[in-house]
């Protein structure tokens, strides 16, 4: 963040400072994505906001529309998101209620895992019952295969320097197609799009509190349920996926959604839109460290990869990929 940016943002707060009770002194970094969002932490006297978070999106990189649009979309659903208390769109600043310090990434353990998740899937149950077609983004062909190319574009020829032969080439695109026809088939729902481990936050009421929603779109079904138990952050043994999935797909079908009324399609269907993400993760890991600079997702490649290869084998007519996959994973290894 520039100092020019900085004192933006301080001039401001310190205009807030009265109507808030601000603790200027006080402001420091809460945490950063992986876009060119940062975010601040700042101290209130407000005995209702003991603490406070300044969102700083650059307006030319970050336009704040979407995220106030899907926050206000995702409260009236009855879901935990922060509150829109102040906003400055022109220079790109909000002031948002503070949903706390401990991610479910933090929390996450064998004892908490069980609670926290059937938090979490109900949340997404909430959500995805609130869905509307034409009011999100559609997750469409275009965004599935803009998505895909991130794979060979930076994780194959960026990453690892690595050269599909034709046959290779051919086998990849007929998987990705594959992939994208699975995908595309599912029922549509709303889609938070990284509903994991990171942005998901512990909190005393209406666990959990969700964050880093305002790339949400119309999109498959099991996308959430794929970012939530294929986490690319924390991996569980498949037994217990399979438990929660089901769980998750139990609620919703109870609940009105509009669930395959077998389990093991539905089970396909989440593996299948995980190996779609996957395979995108894996581009944007490589991007980030060799476009943005920032190499802290390098270590998180190895379990992605597993999953995709794992999945991958699964299926008969994703083998190829799977044997390019494989192929990958030799070579990262190198």
């Amino acid at each position: 963040m520039t100092n020019t940016r900085i004192d933006t943002l301080r001039g401001w707060l310190k205009g807030l400072e009265p109507s808030w009770q601000l603790d200027l002194a006080t402001l420091a970094p809460a945490s950063a994505d992986a876009s060119f969002r940062r975010y601040f932490r700042i101290e209130s006297k407000n005995p209702t906001y003991p603490t406070l978070i300044v969102m700083d999106a650059p307006p030319q990189h970050e336009p704040l529309d979407a995220f106030i649009e899907i926050d206000l979309l995702l409260f009236e659903a009855g879901l935990h998101v922060p509150q829109i208390l102040e906003q400055n769109i022109e220079d790109g600043f909000l002031l948002l209620s503070d949903l706390g310090h401990k991610t479910y990434l933090e929390a996450l353990n064998n004892e908490s895992a069980n609670a926290l998740y059937r938090d979490a899937s109900h949340a997404l149950v909430q959500m995805q019952l609130a869905s509307k077609p034409n009011v999100l983004p559609n997750y469409d062909q275009a965004l599935l295969q803009r998505e895909l190319d991130l794979f060979p574009e930076w994780y194959l020829k960026q990453h690892l320097q690595l050269e599909l032969s034709a046959i290779q080439t051919a086998q990849m695109r007929q998987a990705f197609a594959l992939i994208i026809e699975n995908n595309l088939a599912q029922e549509k729902v709303f889609v938070h799009r990284d509903f994991h481990s990171r942005n998901l936050m512990v909190t005393a009421q209406n666990n959990p509190g969700i964050l880093d929603f305002q790339d949400a779109v119309y999109g498959p079904i099991t996308y959430d349920a794929a970012s939530l138990w294929r986490d690319a952050y924390i991996a569980w043994p498949e037994e217990m996926v399979i438990d929660w999935v089901i769980q998750f797909w139990e609620e919703g079908r109870k609940s009105g959604l509009p669930m395959p009324s077998d389990f093991g399609q539905f089970y396909r269907d989440f593996e299948w839109m995980g190996l779609q993400r996957h395979l995108k993760v894996l581009g944007i890991f490589a991007r980030l460290f060799h476009r943005d600079g920032k190499d802290g997702y390098l270590k998180d490649i190895p379990l992605v990869l597993d999953y995709a290869i794992a999945t991958a084998n699964r299926y008969i007519e994703l083998k190829p990929l799977a044997r390019i996959l494989e192929a990958t994973r030799l070579k990262q290894n190198d």
